[in-house]
């Protein structure tokens, strides 16, 4: 037997206010069935349920194997396993390789190099004798 849901009449009643004819013990009674859940008195939708059954489950059940391979066996590659691998770590090579070939923009080396040609040009200091 499906549990008791309160009508469209009593749900409006309720959520604007519980008026002498609905009392608070009629309502116990009438839903004492019915699970807190199913007691929807703001909505008039129907309760969310799960999804439909009539497709099959996406879900593989835990066999105790890691990543699903007998003790044993060798694993199946896929075949976007052998681009990813290449794509990881070349680009993981590129970034290194920019890394370390990138220009010095820090604002110390660029003060330190200000410094030095206002020097210059002031006499105090002495400009380098080979400048390349």
């Amino acid at each position: 037997m499906p549990p008791l849901q309160p009508t469209r009449a009593l749900r409006a009643a309720r959520s604007i206010n519980l008026t002498s004819s609905i009392t608070t013990s009629t309502l116990t009674t009438r839903t004492a069935a019915a699970a807190p859940s199913t007691i929807r008195s703001f909505s008039s939708t129907p309760a969310p349920r799960a999804a439909d059954h009539a497709h099959e489950d996406h879900y593989d059940p835990p066999t105790g194997w890691l990543f699903g391979v007998k003790p044993g066996e060798k694993a199946e590659k896929e075949g976007w396993e052998a681009i990813w691998v290449y794509g990881f770590f070349g680009s993981l090579a590129a970034g290194v390789v920019a890394y370390a070939f990138k220009p010095d923009t820090s604002i110390q080396t660029w003060a330190l190099e200000e410094a030095r040609r206002r020097l210059e040009v002031e006499g105090i200091l002495k400009e380098p004798e080979s400048k390349s």
